[in-house]
């Protein structure tokens, strides 16, 4: 079974922060780079966030556009992507935006998780137990079974830390805004750890673009620089 080709999403600021320590969420794309995202998604066959970005932005996380939306109907495809989270402890508010909006969603879990999630969810989302912790390989192989072949990751810093140490991760798109956060406690795009082949690896740049004032990076992990940028 072929796991699915998985690009990480995120927006920061020029100092890495993906959000600041206030109640409300920091925007940090414009309406341009929002669109563009919509893009993504709808070129995607599931989209992933952990359950810290969920419980914390509390996103619908949609396929916003119409066009979009009918566009994929077309092509035999459901209006919105599978929705996908990951979480350790199973603590997941069943009357979050995640659950009651857009299409089918999947739950990956320790084991142990499996009875307190299919107990508070319900019928809201398919619970998938992965062993004894949550085995991101093993989950990739259940989304190839399940027949997805593009997954987007849109974080949080945890969960693409976890795609990335563990080489899992073929793309990146890094968004980034024209703001400095400047505090230590914000979150970052990712969190530190052994990445492979540490900083004697060069990713591969595969595009530079501006999107109005944000900049978009395109990097391909599993590549060396020296690639061809558009």
């Amino acid at each position: 079974m072929q796991r699915p080709y998985v690009l990480l999403s995120c927006a920061m600021s020029v100092d890495g922060h993906i959000d600041d320590t206030s109640p409300e969420r920091l925007l940090l794309s414009n309406v341009q780079d929002f669109d563009r995202v919509d893009q993504v998604r709808a070129e995607s066959d599931a989209i992933l966030i952990g359950a810290t970005t969920m419980r914390r932005d509390n996103p619908r996380l949609l396929v916003n556009s119409e066009a979009r939306r009918a566009q994929r109907a077309a092509q035999g495809l459901p209006p919105y992507p599978l929705k996908v989270t990951v979480t350790n402890s199973g603590d997941l508010d069943p009357t979050l935006k995640f659950w009651h909006h857009g299409g089918d969603k999947v739950v990956y879990c320790p084991d142990s998780a499996t009875t307190k999630l299919r107990d508070s969810l319900g019928d809201l989302a398919e619970v998938v137990g992965l062993g004894p912790t949550v085995d991101f390989g093993r989950m990739l192989d259940d989304l190839g079974r399940l027949g997805i072949k593009r997954l987007m990751v849109e974080g949080g810093g945890t969960i693409h830390t976890q795609f990335l140490t563990q080489g899992l991760a073929n793309e990146i798109h890094l968004a980034i805004a024209p703001i400095f956060v400047g505090d230590a406690n914000a979150p970052r795009f990712v969190n530190p750890g052994d990445f492979p082949g540490g900083t004697g690896h060069r990713m591969a740049l595969a595009e530079v673009r501006a999107v109005d004032d944000v900049v978009l990076l395109r990097y391909l992990p599993k590549q060396s620089s020296g690639s061809k940028t558009s």
